[in-house]
C-alpha cells in the first residue's frame, strides 16, 4: 500500500479541488477517507494511505505538486485504420503514479500514437509535474514533434501543434525514442483498451 507523507488538510483539499468526495473516517484515528473508481485513501496524521487495485488514480492527485516525471505513451491501431485505443502511464520515485487507456474509435496508428502523446501530457500537465521526460516506440511521432520530420499530413501537423503547446507548458521537457520494450506499459494498456471491446 502506497503511502504519501503529507499534510492531510492539504490532501483533502487537493481531492476536493479534483471533485474527489471526502468522508469522515471509520475510527477515530482516521481522520477522512476518500474514493475514486478502485482506489481509496485513509488519512491519519501526516500521511496518507493508498489501497485498492488501481492506487494511481488518486496517488497523483495526492502527490505534492511540482518535480519531475518520466512520461510513457502508445497508441495502436489494428487494420490501419482501424479499431484504435491509447496508453500512457506517469512514473516518478515511487513508481507508477498515473496511467489511462482508452479506446478512441477508427483511425491510423500515427493519430492514435499523437492521440496517446497528447492525452499523457494533458494528465501530466494536470497532475502539476514541473519537468517531463517523455518516451515513446513511435520514431514518426518523436521526430515529427522535436522538429526534426516534417509533418506533411494535415491532421498529423493539428496534433504535433497541440502537442508541442502542452510541452510548452513545463519548464523542461525531453521527447525520446524508446524500444518497444522499454514503453511496456502504455503498449500493454492500448492493447488491453483493444482487448476489451
Amino acid at each position: 500500500m502506497p503511502t504519501v507523507e503529507c499534510d492531510p488538510d492539504e490532501a483533502r483539499r487537493r481531492l476536493e479541488e479534483a471533485g474527489i468526495a471526502v468522508s469522515p473516517g471509520n475510527t477515530e484515528h482516521e481522520r477522512w477517507r476518500a474514493e475514486r473508481d478502485d482506489a481509496s485513501a485513509v488519512a491519519y496524521d501526516g500521511k496518507v494511505v493508498v489501497q485498492g487495485s488501481r492506487p494511481t488514480d488518486l496517488l497523483a492527485v495526492l502527490q505534492p505538486k511540482g518535480g519531475r516525471a518520466h512520461v510513457y505513451f502508445d497508441g495502436a491501431s489494428r487494420g490501419n485504420p482501424g479499431p484504435a485505443a491509447i496508453g500512457w502511464a506517469i512514473v516518478t520515485n515511487n513508481g507508477i503514479v498515473a496511467e489511462g487507456s482508452k479506446r478512441i474509435g477508427e483511425t491510423t496508428n500515427n493519430r492514435a500514437e499523437y492521440e496517446a502523446l497528447i492525452a499523457a501530457l494533458s494528465a501530466a500537465a494536470e497532475y502539476g509535474y514541473d519537468e517531463v521526460d517523455v518516451r515513446g516506440d513511435s520514431q514518426l511521432i518523436v521526430k515529427q514533434v522535436r522538429g526534426e520530420w516534417k509533418t506533411n499530413d494535415p491532421g498529423l501537423r493539428e496534433r504535433r501543434v497541440k502537442a508541442r503547446e502542452l510541452l510548452d507548458r513545463f519548464d523542461r521537457w525531453s521527447l525520446e525514442h524508446v524500444p518497444r520494450e522499454i514503453n511496456d506499459r502504455a503498449d500493454t494498456l492500448a492493447n488491453e483498451a483493444l482487448d476489451d471491446a
